[in-house]
């Protein structure tokens, strides 16, 4: 009896706590690389979220500011975008009025030499071809395989909650 009610409070504070932890590990991946003594190769950038409306300009906001504060300490830093879950279809150029703030900072980040991907695969699920994008987002065929490759140049991988 004793067990079930201390389980009872303590699973709901686990689960806060999991989530709070879990909320800030974009922050603290940034303040990894912040502390490092030499420029890394790169940090590629993983978008996975839904497709709320929500999400992508958040994110993106997020990738613009993490940009800065790692390019400020690392001038010649390269930096990538992978979005490869739902909220990459708030960039098809469908969508570009609806979700205008997002291609806006989309369109930024591009012209500071930053390549946005979006995911060939997932976007053929639904029925969505490369074509369906601007022509300032670049579609790989998978984006799990586009991290990868990055990774593999050494870019540092940062998940964008």
């Amino acid at each position: 009896m004793l067990f079930n009610k201390i389980s009872t409070l303590l699973l709901p504070c686990l689960l806060l706590l999991s989530f709070v932890s879990y909320a800030d590990d974009d922050k603290d991946k940034i303040a990894e690389i912040l502390a490092l003594n030499e420029t890394p190769d790169g940090v590629v950038f993983e978008l996975l979220g839904s497709e709320d409306g929500e999400y992508l300009p958040n994110a993106l906001k997020k990738v613009k500011a993490f940009k800065q504060q790692l390019q400020k300490k690392f001038p010649k830093l390269e930096v990538a975008v992978v979005s490869h879950g739902a909220e990459q279809f708030g960039l098809t150029t469908k969508n570009k009025e609806e979700a205008k703030e997002s291609h806006k900072l989309v369109q930024r980040l591009v012209a500071d030499d930053v390549p946005v991907h979006i995911c060939e695969t997932h976007a053929g699920w639904r029925g969505v071809v490369a074509e369906d994008f601007p022509s300032y987002i670049t579609a790989s065929p998978q984006g799990p395989a586009q991290i990868k490759m990055y990774q593999e140049l050494g870019f540092i991988l940062v998940l964008v909650e």
